[in-house]
């Protein structure tokens, strides 16, 4: 996928040129793209295409390349062959995708942030954090002004609270610490 799509710098070109003599690999450019653009270059399907550093790529004239410019709003499916997990689950239709790029070298790589420590010497942590704020108003007032600004607002067992307390999207919890304190945790 390009982002910025007329690949003229940053992230995308650079992916562009590491990826474009591979033929296992597409260009998927999503919406409009601006004349005079790389993006609109390969549009036109070009015998060839000028990299930064000024080399030619010819890869293009063995009609062996895919060039993918969906309409606005028109599903695209990719079929993609890895021993890595691309994400963390398989996707459902519609559904975001959650992965990592990682650039090691002048190599960047798809995966799974649970596959991060086997194709990588990073690591993944957890990090929580908490905040304790003055709050003189009823625990129950706030649940509501809560549950009115956002839509999954659920509160949680006494037992695994210590107390009274609720979570908001499943990520941040609000708990009732005194008459005057409660607490985030995230």
């Amino acid at each position: 996928m390009a982002s910025p799509s007329g690949l003229q710098s940053g992230l995308s070109r650079q992916l562009f040129e590491i990826w474009c003599s591979d033929k296992k690999n597409a260009c998927v450019i999503p919406g409009n793209v601006v004349e005079g653009t790389l993006a609109k270059t390969i549009i036109n399907e070009p015998k060839e295409v000028t990299l930064m550093n000024g080399n030619l790529i010819t890869q293009f004239a063995d009609n062996n390349t895919k060039i993918i410019s969906p309409k606005n709003c028109q599903s695209v499916e990719m079929y993609i062959n890895s021993e890595k997990r691309l994400a963390e689950k398989t996707p459902e239709v519609g559904e975001t995708v959650s992965s990592l790029l990682v650039k090691k070298a002048f190599t960047y790589q798809i995966m799974a942030p649970d596959d991060l420590h086997v194709f990588s010497q990073l690591s993944t942590a957890n990090i929580s954090q908490r905040i304790t704020i003055a709050y003189s108003g009823a625990f129950g007032v706030l649940k509501h002004r809560l549950k009115q600004m956002f839509e999954s607002v659920e509160s949680l067992p006494d037992e695994e609270s210590e107390g009274p307390a609720f979570r908001v999207h499943e990520r941040l919890t609000v708990k009732y610490e005194s008459e005057k304190h409660i607490s985030l945790h995230w």
